[in-house]
């Protein structure tokens, strides 16, 4: 039985760039960009630098360094390793200039250690996706702090949007929040699926019917309420009768706001961790 699919976010009409150069290509890079094939991005228009010089897709060139300018316009996304950064930015620096875009998806980086490291480049922008981008239906965080030029806050958006929803912080001290919430998030709710799972199974069901059971519920939950008008708290209510067994079960949950309580320290925990880590690569630990 194949496992029940969201339908992805259709893709906006695009305009791609006409160059996009990727520095490094792990998983993260790897699955905005196998998204933007997806959608039409002409594979020719992507160059690649990775140290395996491993083959991305048919069409990509791929290389293990970069030993040529770079094209005026190009948009270039570093998706490397936050520890590789002094090294990108001894071999890619040089070649940067205010004829090129900048992003990043390097966690812990902020916007003043990017632009410290590369300051040859102005409108740099820091992103923070998910891996549900893959299937358009990730989050992208971005924050390009109070001077980015609205061309360019424009030109990172329609990039960002074949992934899924788009949000821009207006404050970089949130980032480690969002990033709790959205990049994180995903680990936290397949765990979820995991135990509701296992809790199916302790109360005599079988347990592979029962994982299919819970990712097939979390998935089409998870639907209903990105397409609600209402509140995930309100569509709660709205399925839970009074004395029924929804209710009953939503009381364990609501009980002195555990279950509440028990997210929210599960954010803080991820959120101190990603401001531990920033505070380390500054200091070069």
């Amino acid at each position: 039985m194949e496992k029940p699919e969201l339908l992805a976010r259709a893709a906006p009409p695009q305009e791609w760039p006409n160059r996009l150069l990727l520095i490094g290509c792990g998983n993260m890079a790897g699955a905005m960009l196998a998204r933007w094939l997806d959608c039409g991005l002409p594979p020719y228009r992507v160059h690649v630098v990775r140290p395996s010089g491993k083959p991305v897709a048919p069409g990509i060139e791929v290389s293990t360094r970069l030993e040529e300018h770079i094209v005026a316009g190009t948009c270039v996304l570093l998706g490397c390793k936050p520890q590789q950064l002094a090294q990108v930015a001894a071999e890619v620096g040089p070649f940067l200039s205010q004829k090129h875009k900048l992003a990043s998806i390097l966690a812990g980086v902020p916007l003043a250690q990017l632009a410290a490291t590369f300051p040859n480049a102005t409108g740099i922008v820091r992103c923070m996706p998910n891996m549900a981008v893959r299937r358009g239906q990730g989050v992208s965080i971005l924050y390009g702090g109070p001077d980015l030029p609205e061309d360019r806050r424009e030109n990172v958006q329609s990039l960002c949007e074949p992934l899924g929803l788009v949000e821009w912080l207006e404050d970089e001290a949130l980032f480690d929040a969002a990033t709790a919430l959205s990049g994180c998030g995903p680990a936290f709710v397949y765990r979820f699926i995991d135990a509701l799972a296992q809790a199916g199974a302790s109360i005599g069901l079988d347990s592979a019917m029962a994982a299919r059971m819970a990712a097939a519920t979390v998935a089409g939950a998870a639907s209903s309420a990105v397409a609600a008008e209402q509140s995930p708290a309100a569509l709660a209510d709205a399925v839970a009768s009074k004395g029924g067994m929804t209710r009953q079960g939503l009381d364990v949950l609501d009980k002195d706001g555990a279950l509440q309580n028990l997210l929210a320290a599960t954010l803080r925990a991820a959120r101190d961790r990603g401001v531990e880590l920033a505070e380390l690569a500054e200091a070069g630990g």
